[in-house]
């Protein structure tokens, strides 16, 4: 299907702020400016962006560790991100939950966790509400390879379908569980799993490319929306920094001729010849977009910096709620 030429230049911008926000925020840490460690999705921008924006604005979405990039592929912007990822007040979430744990319910991001395979009943759980209110809202939670094998993803599978919930589950399938490659632990294709939880499964294998990531996660989108329940979509990607900015594993686990081979199939880069190729942007403008984009993200840098820590008195704040009848 032809998409508009605002929509891929959309794709492109997407990318890019991931790519550049993820770039800003490796610098950050190892200069101690965030707190701990960051999980960059630096090669993976297609799948993201091409599954994010086959939703639309109300849907819901979930993420994993690996997740600057989610809530920036749903639409966040990215002062409140860059803040949290420093602990400030003006984050996403007010400083509390940091790079894996970020949340924007104003794009839809209901959040994500370190905990492997986590947030993936939260998605069921807001695919159960979408259908019980009638409101029309698709879920996509996204996991790793490393979820694969957890029980929690096959129990939401099967309810899922049991109940014909709006929801697409996306393996984003990087090739490694931090340093555990995919092929050691996992047997067969994850896709192929989908018939036996009578749904249908379709693997992305070229998914360094934005248009067919969307392609595949808006069919099973579509159906979603139109009640005939889930789909499992796996995406082979890569991702081509460490499993976590600073870490040093003291092996190689990774070929470095693969590595080479994936790192030449840069999908921001990809989308730009594309882009050219097809007549749909020039240099210039492709130019400008990135300028626009490496803007947004000083910006979004210099918002963290200006925002203030939290105030100590709020540290148990929306940690817990008034008993029902309190207070009314």
């Amino acid at each position: 299907m032809t998409q508009p030429n605002d929509l891929l230049l959309e794709m492109q911008k997407r990318m890019l702020r991931i790519r550049l926000f993820d770039e800003r925020a490796s610098k950050m840490v190892k200069r101690g400016e965030i707190p701990g460690t960051v999980h960059t999705s630096i090669g993976q921008e297609a799948q993201v962006v091409g599954a994010c924006m086959a939703l639309a604005e109300g849907d819901y979405m979930t993420g994993n560790h690996r997740s600057h990039g989610h809530p920036i592929g749903k639409g966040a912007a990215l002062g409140p991100l860059m803040a949290e990822l420093t602990g400030k007040a003006g984050g996403v979430c007010g400083g509390k939950g940091g790079s894996m744990h970020l949340a924007d319910f104003k794009v839809g991001s209901l959040g994500e966790s370190g905990i492997v395979g986590s947030s993936i009943p939260i998605a069921t759980g807001a695919a159960l509400s979408a259908k019980v209110l009638g409101t029309g809202r698709v879920s996509l939670a996204f996991f790793g390879d490393g979820a694969a094998n957890q029980g929690c993803l096959y129990e939401a599978m099967n309810l899922s379908s049991v109940w014909k919930l709006p929801i697409v589950f996306l393996c984003e399938n990087n090739q490694y569980a931090l340093s555990t490659p995919a092929h050691t632990v996992t047997a067969g294709v994850i896709a192929e799993r989908a018939p036996g939880f009578d749904m249908p499964g379709v693997r992305v294998e070229d998914g360094q490319d934005v248009l067919k990531v969307h392609a595949a996660v808006k069919t099973a989108v579509d159906r979603a929306r139109t009640g005939h329940g889930p789909s499992l979509v796996e995406v082979v990607t890569y991702r081509f920094n460490e499993h976590s900015e600073g870490l040093r594993l003291g092996t190689d686990y990774r070929n470095p001729a693969e590595r080479e081979a994936w790192m030449k199939r840069d999908p921001i880069k990809l989308f730009r010849a594309h882009l050219i190729a097809q007549g749909i942007a020039g240099e210039a403008v492709l130019d400008a977009i990135e300028a626009e984009v490496t803007a947004e993200v000083e910006a979004a840098y210099q918002f963290a910096a200006d925002s203030p820590f939290p105030e100590p008195h709020i540290a148990f704040k929306d940690l817990y709620t008034e008993p029902f009848g309190v207070n009314q």
